[in-house]
């Protein structure tokens, strides 16, 4: 069957409204209510479990944006490993049900709500929140969690900014309190959060070193601000590290698998180091005495414990990372929003993740 434009929509017996067709939104097709409300396609969980909770809906109405919210007409959404954990409802804070998944939108300002200076319709942006989600052709957001996305990046790397960049943010600029001449150890040096973190690092005058499970991701991994890199899943890399580093040890380790290597981390580190906790998907034992004599510690971060003020400090740093040039997201694995239940499948279990994966919309 095919539709024309101006076709009318049923969906059990009633009459929805008409099929419109958008030439310059890249074959974006809406459907336009009776009611004057506009559909979009749009990703739903109506359950917590595992990726066959997320379903492609077409009939989720596009929302409209209130005091000091923006709608983004979304042309990539970038997929982090947080969102397979609000979806499987064992992450700390859950959303109510039903919901659309997705924090890290990139696109154009499509319209705007009351009192919204800062944007206008058609401005680039990226986010590091959306309200209404941002698997979705359109996401709702608030507009201090909208930024500026320069014409020299295009949108995935606008979607690759996002959680990642600011989570790098946390991790070195407030956790750790990095000082130029220190090192640093990026502990999963090759996805999202691991690149951008090298990147900072290295813009910040510190000694950075990588692991990365991938001859491929080794090597992105030095492209993007490591002195050295070592392959994590060789047998005896520890020992690798040490010899590298001597007898003074890491300053600070940012860590993306604690429950698999925060023991070795602590062996690691010198006096007064710091391991920041960026990720962990299980527990470990570890024995405190090695934290003793070399007085560390061990912080876990959470970007969204962020203040609006710490959010701010943040983008600061990104944006000058955006114009000095520093900030270049890499690109890993690209799905289209049907393919979302694969996405969520690989971003866990895949092997020898590489850049940032991203949804195209």
């Amino acid at each position: 069957m095919v539709l024309l434009t101006g076709s009318p929509i049923f969906q059990g017996g009633n009459r929805l409204g008409r099929l419109t067709f958008f030439p310059r939104h890249r074959g974006c097709i809406c459907i336009t209510m009776a009611t004057g409300q506009k559909l979009m396609r749009a990703i739903r969980v109506f359950e917590f479990g595992g990726p066959e909770v997320l379903k492609l809906q077409s009939d989720v109405v596009v929302p409209v944006p209130k005091d000091h919210q923006v709608l983004i007409k979304v042309h990539a959404c970038g997929v982090n490993p947080v969102e397979t954990y609000i979806r499987s409802g064992t992450y700390s804070r859950i959303p109510p049900l039903p919901y659309t998944p997705g924090t890290d939108v990139a696109g154009v300002i499509e319209s705007i709500g009351d009192n919204v200076s800062a944007f206008k319709k058609g401005d680039r942006v990226f986010t590091t929140s959306t309200i209404s989600g941002g698997y979705a052709e359109y996401a709702l957001a608030a507009d201090h969690t909208v930024y500026t996305l320069p014409e020299k990046l295009n949108f995935r790397q606008g979607a690759a900014i996002g959680i990642p960049y600011f989570t790098a943010c946390r991790a070195l600029l407030h956790s750790a309190r990095v000082k130029a001449g220190e090192s640093v150890l990026v502990h999963g040096a090759s996805g999202g959060v691991g690149l951008a973190t090298c990147q900072i690092a290295r813009a910040y005058g510190l000694k950075v070193l990588g692991t990365a499970g991938s001859k491929e991701g080794q090597k992105i991994v030095l492209q993007n601000g490591a002195h050295e890199v070592f392959d994590h899943k060789e047998a005896h890399y520890i020992d690798k590290i040490k010899k590298s580093v001597g007898e003074k040890g890491i300053d600070v380790i940012v860590e993306m698998l604690a429950n698999v290597n925060l023991s070795n981390d602590l062996k690691l580190l010198s006096s007064g180091g710091r391991v920041i906790v960026v990720g962990s998907r299980g527990s470990i034992e570890i024995n405190p005495r090695d934290t003793m004599a070399k007085e560390s510690t061990i912080t876990g971060i959470s970007l969204f414990s962020s203040s609006k003020e710490e959010f701010q400090q943040f983008a600061s740093a990104v944006q000058a990372g955006m114009e000095t040039g520093w900030l270049k997201p890499v690109i890993g694995s690209q799905y289209p929003l049907e393919k979302v239940s694969q996405a969520h499948e690989n971003i866990i279990h895949g092997s020898g993740t590489v850049g940032k994966m991203v949804l195209l919309i």
